[in-house]
């Protein structure tokens, strides 16, 4: 997962235009994934081994909640951090955003293992497919902001080992109490709609060219149905 940090070297080899364009169609497709793991993997296998109770509801509201909190976090630093050195503020204030959101991502996937093999390959799917136009946006935002090419692949590389940290911590909670993932399942899903619903949805919605709606529709439903022919399989 975190190899995939480095996905940022593809844009010294496209033209901007095809770039562009590739990232868009998967940003789509990795918006339906993300959707589709939490409503058709991570809830249902929640629900079926814990019951509908208002605290699965309260749970996924929390990882909602708490990515609000972070981005919140991240944006309010931006603003009011100077820059350093020529290196714009937003530069470093991506840094962290992104080693948070990459820690999440080893909780997340550990979790989604310690439930169900099956929903462990489903959940790393869809992660991963949300990682490469991430990556790639990160990458872009690190030498917009005064960074070398090969520092912000660095960097970009130091940041996504946060993954491997939070991945260690959860094995070593989840031996201490099994009952963590009847918390962290639906949290993770409710931190997969906000990132499908607030951060991915809103950049397809820049693109109103009616063939190129109608790809981005195609991708998400795929996204969608990779989730579901995983869920079938099982």
């Amino acid at each position: 997962m975190s190899l995939f940090s480095l996905v940022g070297i593809l844009l010294l080899l496209l033209q901007e235009k095809i770039l562009n364009y590739v990232v868009l169609l998967l940003v789509s497709f990795s918006s339906g994934s993300l959707f589709g793991n939490a409503f058709i993997h991570l809830l249902p296998e929640t629900v079926a081994r814990n019951g509908f109770t208002i605290w699965v509801s309260i749970y996924t509201l929390s990882g909602i909640a708490g990515c609000f909190v972070v981005e919140k976090f991240v944006h309010w630093r931006h603003v009011h951090s100077p820059a350093q050195e020529g290196v714009e503020a937003f530069a470093y204030m991506n840094l962290l955003g992104d080693a948070v959101h990459n820690l999440l991502d080893g909780v997340v996937i550990v979790s989604a293992y310690a439930l169900d093999i099956s929903v462990g390959v489903a959940t790393t799917i869809a992660i991963l497919f949300h990682e490469i136009p991430q990556e790639m946006g990160d990458f872009g935002v690190l030498v917009h902001g005064g960074l070398s090419r090969k520092k912000a692949l660095f960097f970009n590389f130091i940041t996504a080992l946060t993954a491997l940290i939070g991945a260690l911590l959860t094995m070593v909670l989840i031996n201490f109490s099994q009952q963590l993932t009847v918390f962290l399942i639906p949290f993770s899903a409710g931190t997969f709609i906000y990132i499908a619903g607030s951060d991915l949805i809103p950049q397809l919605h820049k693109e109103n060219e009616v063939r190129d709606s109608l790809l981005q529709l195609v991708f998400f439903t795929l996204g969608i149905s990779v989730m579901l022919v995983l869920h079938l399989g099982t």
